[in-house]
């Protein structure tokens, strides 16, 4: 059984500020660094660190060349990745604050490059039972979801950034939703943030799928199947928490493609985020699967 990411691939340049950058305002930052970067490359990195067999799939320019370096060495194939020599990568500009919070504006780049013919082409190496990774960085998402599931892939969905392209989207199509509080609050068209009843109108709506919603440093709640699994934050010293959803996204699809139980799926995902949060950095700061077994056994 594979797992396809069919994802983003950025280069980040992160600004360490005192406080975020406000209307009319010009501030200095205290440094600049460069990290590959892109919800979907964080997502890969997790998967593979966490003992994934992942295939990456996705778009970049000759400036990001770099980035497959990263993935290959995490233990991702690349083979599928597609660069263009005619347009830049994407880029996400990230201001991080004092207290490790960050905010970003993106670039799609490359990543609004995909064609329909491009995926057809990803797809035909993929069968029923595989699974396909994605979020809401790429263009043909329709196109994408629509085709995994007439092949009859499982399909994971984060749908970050959400905003109403997530609405071209057939939702029915899939089978487990990674959401955060925002992504639960506007899919869920609650009015306010609700956990108990925004996960009740999401299992109602989305029947058979599995809902995971993180939240924080209140932890996460997973739904499906019959099965509810609420787990409480791993208490760590927050450095950067650019990647921390990415890389819960990552370990959780590792544990379910591994067969193990939801609640030690949870619980691993959950203390490999809270790794990631005490580095910088995106997918460097993402664990290996060792470090996050030493670090399980602690609790």
């Amino acid at each position: 059984m594979k797992v396809l990411n069919f994802g983003s691939l950025n280069i980040d340049y992160v600004y360490d500020v005192d406080d975020f950058v406000k209307k009319g305002e010009t501030i200095s930052s205290k440094d600049l660094n460069v990290f590959c970067g892109g919800k979907g490359l964080n997502q890969s990195v997790a998967l593979a660190r966490a003992g994934a067999e992942v295939y990456h799939a996705g778009m970049i320019g000759e400036d990001g060349k770099f980035l497959l370096d990263l993935l290959k060495e995490a233990g991702v194939n690349t083979d599928k990745v597609l660069i263009r020599d005619e347009i830049r990568t994407g880029n996400a500009i990230i201001q991080r604050d004092k207290s490790g919070d960050n905010c970003i504006i993106l670039f799609a780049g490359a990543n609004r490059s995909i064609t329909k013919d491009y995926v057809d082409s990803v797809l035909s190496e993929f069968e029923k039972g595989d699974y396909i990774v994605l979020q809401n960085e790429i263009s043909e998402l329709p196109y994408i979801v629509e085709n995994a599931h007439k092949i009859g892939m499982k399909i994971v969905l984060n749908p970050s950034p959400m905003d109403e392209k997530i609405r071209e989207l057939n939702l029915d199509y899939v089978d487990y939703f990674l959401l955060n509080e925002t992504e639960t609050l506007k899919l869920s068209e609650m009015a306010e943030f609700d956990i108990k009843e925004c996960m009740e109108k999401l299992i109602n709506r989305f029947k058979g799928a599995g809902i995971l919603i993180t939240l924080g440093d209140k932890g996460s709640i997973y739904s499906g199947g019959n099965i509810t699994v609420e787990q409480n934050a791993v208490k760590t010293k927050v450095v950067d928490t650019t990647a921390a959803g990415d890389t819960f996204a990552g370990y959780f699809v590792s544990g379910i493609l591994a067969g193990k139980e939801m609640d030690t799926v949870i619980k691993e995902a959950t203390v490999a985020a809270s790794i990631a949060v005490s580095r910088i950095g995106a997918a460097p700061s993402i664990p290996e699967m060792r470090e996050v077994e030493e670090r399980y056994k602690s609790l």
